[in-house]
């Protein structure tokens, strides 16, 4: 038995404060999700980024359940899904899952909103898998090169000996890398809830597999096709990220036709953190608007 199954306070999948009761066989391991709000309502799919889950949608994903069927998930490597050894936690891997889990739900043509790196995912399940959207809003996404900071780079070339921390500086070196996407700094329960999945030795092995897997070429064979883009999209971005600057928020609305671009004062690069209530009305704005 887990620490976590010991304690359900400390299960990601089981925590009180956001659950997600249900599972899916997808091909690159079992997927935790739960939905919120009615069965009959508009249905919304929200996908989250690295290194975090599903947890920093929990504002966004609560208020707009009042109006829609709202779909939440973590990624394959990512808590409270699986994590093993030889994963395939490739971003086309993770937009092949996110393509398995739409037919799953039986959700032909769902709104997706989708932050870091899950930006990535929803762009190339959407370019080159056939993923069917209504409208899709992308929140400071990981989708123009060059992107990945030097650190970032640093841990994916050398991932087998930053595996060889010590359990306390791997923790360190996960604390101080998940604070920095906040501007002005993370709640002290929140921070702890992020990092908590990371330092399991099956967490620990895919915080930096996830990392050594992905690289910039995810990005350059679809970024030349976003002008083919034919639905409503919105550009989000907070005007202090410093992971991502908000230059790119521009040079992306730029590509894609009609896209609309809200930039959102004070919030760094985890903007559902650093402005909640700002970013909700954003899309829930964006999701009620006819096309």
């Amino acid at each position: 038995m887990t620490a976590a199954e010991r304690n359900p306070a400390r299960n990601p999948a089981r925590n009180p404060d956001w659950t997600l009761d249900r599972s899916f066989p997808s091909s690159s391991g079992e997927i935790r999700w739960a939905a919120l709000g009615p069965r009959d309502a508009p249905p919304v799919v929200l996908v989250h980024g690295t290194p975090f889950s599903s947890y920093v949608w929990r504002a966004q994903a609560r208020a707009l359940a009042a109006h829609h069927r709202v779909h939440v998930w973590d990624l394959p490597g990512y808590g409270a899904s699986e994590m093993r050894a030889g994963q395939d936690l490739t971003l086309d891997a993770q937009a092949r899952v996110l393509t398995e889990l739409l037919d799953h739900w039986g959700l032909a043509e769902p709104a997706v909103v989708a932050h870091d790196f899950g930006g990535c995912v929803a762009l190339r399940a959407h370019l080159l898998h056939g993923a069917a959207y209504s409208r899709l809003a992308l929140v400071d996404p990981v989708a123009l090169a060059p992107w990945g900071s030097p650190t970032y780079r640093l841990l994916g070339e050398h991932a087998d000996v930053f595996r060889q921390l010590p359990a306390d500086l791997h923790e360190a070196l996960v604390h101080r890398y998940i604070s920095s996407a906040s501007r002005p700094g993370l709640r002290p329960d929140t921070h702890a809830r992020l990092v908590e999945p990371w330092l399991s030795e099956a967490g620990r092995d895919s915080f930096y597999r996830q990392i050594e897997q992905n690289d910039q070429r995810f990005t350059d064979d679809i970024q030349g096709r976003y002008g083919e883009l034919e639905l409503p999209v919105l550009v989000c971005w907070g005007a202090e990220d410093s992971w991502i600057p908000v230059a790119r928020g521009h040079e992306l609305a730029g590509l894609i036709p009609g896209a609309e671009l809200r930039v959102i004062e004070g919030a760094g690069h985890l903007v559902q953190e650093d402005a909640p209530a700002e970013l909700t009305y954003a899309l829930g704005e964006f999701l009620r608007t006819e096309r």
